[in-house]
C-alpha cells in the first residue's frame, strides 16, 4: 500500500481572524523524487505571525499563497529519497516546504542541520528564522548600546523573548510587554528582563513611563497599533524602532491603524525602520554560530511550544493571535 501525503491547502482568502473554513485538507499519493530532486519527510513546521500576511492577496515582500496551494511554512525535514548529488538519505534539512507530510524539493533553499547539536524544533526557533529575526532586527536595525533602554513588545513570544535576552547580553536595560501575569513573571524571573508590563491588566502608558523613566532608546515593535504610539511618545533623541511586525493589526477587516504619534520621530531625530530577515540570508551562519554559543553558555533560554498534527494547523495559527503559545510555536507533523 502506497503512502499518502496529508496536506493543508488555502481554500479561500480570510476576512479577519482565519477560520477553519478557509482551509482544505487533501490526501495524495507520495510523489517520487525526479532527477536532481529529493523527497522530504516533513518532521516539524514553523508557525509564524507572517503567515497571516502570506494568505492575503496583496503586494508584499513575497507572493501570496495561491488558492488551492499547500500552505507555505518553514520546515525541518528528513530526506527519505535522494537523486541530488548534494544531499543524502537521512540528512536533516530546513527549508520552505509547507504544511504537509512529504514534499519534493530540488535542493534550492535547503540547508543541512546537525540533529546531534540541538533539538530539531530549535532549528525553526532560536537557531532558525526566529533567532535570525531577533538577531538582525535588534543588532543591525536597532543598534543597541550598553546602558540604553530597550522596550520589546510581544516580549514573551518567539522573537520578542530572544530580542530581550540579546539586549541584556549587550548590556542594555530591558523592559518587555506581554499578556498575562504568568508571562510577566517568566520575563523577569526566567529570562532576566529588568521590567515587564502586562498589557491585559495594566495601564500600558503609565507603566512604560514608570519602567522607562529615562525614555526609550530602542523599541522593538512586534505589535503595532496603540503600543507603537505609546513607545513613540517616550522615544529618546536618536532612538531607533525596528519594525518586525504588527500582530495587533493583522486580522483587521478595515485598513490597519497607522501611528498617530509619528511626528515624535521628527522632534527626536529618531528613526523607524522595517526589515525582512531574508535580506540577511548571506549572514545566517555567522548569526547562528553566535546564537548557539549564547544558548550553550546559558545566556539565552530557548523555548518551543509544540502542537501535533497537520490537521491542527488552523488552531495552532490562531494561538498566535490570542497569546496561548509560550515561546516558539512549532507544528509536529511526522
Amino acid at each position: 500500500m502506497s503512502k499518502t501525503n496529508r496536506q493543508c491547502r488555502l481554500a479561500q482568502r480570510p476576512a479577519g481572524l482565519p477560520t477553519d473554513d478557509i482551509w482544505s485538507f487533501t490526501d495524495e499519493a507520495v510523489a517520487k523524487a525526479g532527477d536532481g530532486e529529493v523527497l522530504l519527510e516533513v518532521l516539524y513546521a514553523s508557525i509564524d505571525p507572517a503567515m497571516r500576511g502570506w494568505i492575503n492577496d496583496v503586494r508584499s515582500y513575497i507572493p501570496p499563497v495561491g488558492i488551492g496551494e499547500v500552505m507555505r511554512a518553514g520546515t525541518l525535514s528528513r530526506i527519505v529519497e535522494s537523486n541530488h548529488p548534494g544531499f543524502a538519505v537521512g540528512d536533516h534539512v530546513v527549508g520552505m516546504n509547507g504544511i504537509q507530510q512529504y514534499a519534493i524539493a530540488d535542493g534550492k533553499g535547503l540547508t543541512r542541520v546537525d540533529p546531534d547539536l540541538a533539538p530539531l524544533p530549535r532549528y525553526l526557533g532560536a537557531l532558525g528564522m526566529t533567532g535570525m529575526t531577533a538577531y538582525f532586527g535588534l543588532l543591525e536595525v536597532g543598534q543597541p548600546k550598553a546602558g540604553e533602554t530597550v522596550l520589546v513588545s510581544g516580549a514573551a513570544g518567539a522573537v520578542g523573548s530572544i530580542v530581550g535576552q540579546i539586549a541584556r547580553i549587550k548590556g542594555c536595560r530591558v523592559v518587555g510587554l506581554c499578556g498575562g501575569p504568568e508571562k510577566r513573571s517568566q520575563l523577569i524571573d526566567d529570562l532576566g528582563f529588568d521590567g515587564a508590563i502586562d498589557y491585559k491588566s495594566e495601564n500600558v502608558r503609565d507603566r512604560v513611563r514608570a519602567l522607562c523613566p529615562d525614555g526609550i532608546d530602542v523599541y522593538f515593535d512586534n505589535v503595532g497599533g496603540e503600543i507603537l504610539d505609546i513607545a513613540l511618545s517616550q522615544i529618546n533623541r536618536g532612538g531607533r524602532i525596528p519594525i518586525c511586525g504588527a500582530i495587533s493589526q493583522y486580522n483587521n477587516t478595515e485598513p490597519g491603524k497607522g501611528p498617530a504619534n509619528y511626528l515624535s520621530l521628527l522632534v527626536n531625530r529618531a528613526r523607524m525602520e522595517g526589515f525582512i530577515v531574508f535580506d540577511y540570508a548571506p549572514r545566517y551562519a555567522e548569526a547562528a554560530a553566535e546564537m548557539a554559543g549564547w544558548i550553550a553558555n546559558g545566556q539565552i533560554q530557548a523555548r518551543e511550544h509544540i502542537v501535533e498534527g497537520v490537521d491542527q494547523f488552523p488552531e495552532a495559527l490562531r494561538m498566535l493571535f490570542d497569546g496561548r503559545n509560550e515561546g516558539k510555536l512549532v507544528l509536529k507533523i511526522a
